[in-house]
């Protein structure tokens, strides 16, 4: 288990972590989700004992890391652009460690092959890094961290340099690999999806600070702050005839925040307009095929854009058609005075 208690990093006048508290399960897949400069990557870097901390503590299994050097916490980094040695072949650059450590030749190569293998790279091992692909690069970075068999795996941004599919292809090769080896796992990224689809849970950082930690479901459909709510996922902003029509038929403040997810709203023609709970009138502005769905982004008076998703690709709209756009009340998030109701 890590403990992080009253934690704050600081550079001169400014402060990159303010006052973070956070407690972190024993083999658990644990994400910090942000934006750049939010504060995520420095406070991994604490973590690992790269930061000096400006207040707080940081534990480890009730061990008090900051009293121990970076070499000292059991703890393997693997670096956003994964750090690699050219010059070296993969079997030294995952040895490395090992040897810096003064191992037995022989228990070198006996841990460097498991590991090897594990990690699907064990043929890779005589080649250079430069004969590599981006995906198999980012392998051997997991494996070098993973031979020194430590209890904490730190991952900044691994798949950053990676394209769209070997991302998705590679994060699935990261879980896997962490349930097998039950290993604490913390993981930073700017990528929402990203994080939704390897987290345990997710903690989202804004400003040095935590704005919501839980599930990926419990951040996505109920969270806390309006920053998490318009940070994870696509979501419309609902106002002019929109947040109106919600104020008259909920009894919400006027001053309440409506937000409302895509895939909630409903692009209807006049013909075909069901029993809705909420409906109003719009213009089609435009409208994108994506494959395994449509993207239709509607306009009203005062409203401005809002896009909804269709699933059905039935349902064939033109620029300028005259809509009805419908959601139901239980779809809605609603923030008054910053809080979820």
């Amino acid at each position: 288990m890590i403990e992080i208690q009253n934690l704050a990093v600081k550079y001169g006048d400014f402060t990159a972590v303010s006052n973070l508290n956070l407690t972190i399960n024993e083999g658990e897949f644990f994400t910090f989700l942000g934006p750049s400069g939010c504060g995520k990557t420095t406070t991994l870097r604490s973590i690992a004992g790269f930061e000096k901390l400006a207040e707080g503590k940081i534990q480890a299994n009730e061990i008090d890391l900051s009293k121990l050097l970076p070499e000292e916490r059991n703890i393997g980094f693997v670096f956003q652009n994964y750090a690699l040695f050219p010059s070296m072949s993969v079997y030294e650059n995952i040895a490395f460690g090992l040897k810096a450590h003064k191992v037995p030749k022989d228990r070198v190569r006996e841990k460097v092959v498991s590991v090897a293998e594990k990690i699907g790279i064990e043929e890779h091992l005589n080649k250079k890094i430069s004969e590599l692909s981006g995906g198999q690069q980012q392998r051997i970075a997991v494996a070098r961290a993973l031979v020194m068999e430590p209890g904490i795996l730190l991952m900044d941004e691994p798949l950053s340099n990676l394209d769209a599919k070997l991302r998705i292809s590679m994060r699935e090769e990261i879980k896997r690999l962490q349930q097998d080896l039950n290993i604490t796992t913390i993981y930073v990224t700017h990528d929402q999806e990203e994080a939704l689809a390897i987290s345990d849970r997710i903690a989202v950082f804004n400003k040095g600070k935590i704005e919501q930690i839980g599930t990926p479901t419990e951040i996505y459909n109920s969270p806390n702050t309006e920053y998490a709510a318009k940070f994870i996922g696509e979501i419309n902003y609902l106002e002019g005839i929109f947040h109106t029509a919600v104020v008259e038929q909920t009894g919400i403040s006027p001053n309440a925040h409506v937000y409302l997810r895509p895939q909630h709203m409903k692009v209807l023609r006049k013909e075909n307009i069901g029993a809705a709970e909420i409906r109003i009138p719009a213009t089609v502005d435009s409208f994108e095929f994506l494959g395994t769905y449509i993207k239709v982004c509607v306009s009203a008076p005062e409203s401005g854009r809002m896009e909804c998703v269709l699933f059905n690709q039935q349902d064939g709209f033109s620029i300028l058609d005259e809509v009805f756009v419908s959601f139901k009340k239980k779809d809605l998030l609603i923030f008054e005075e910053g809080a979820l109701i």
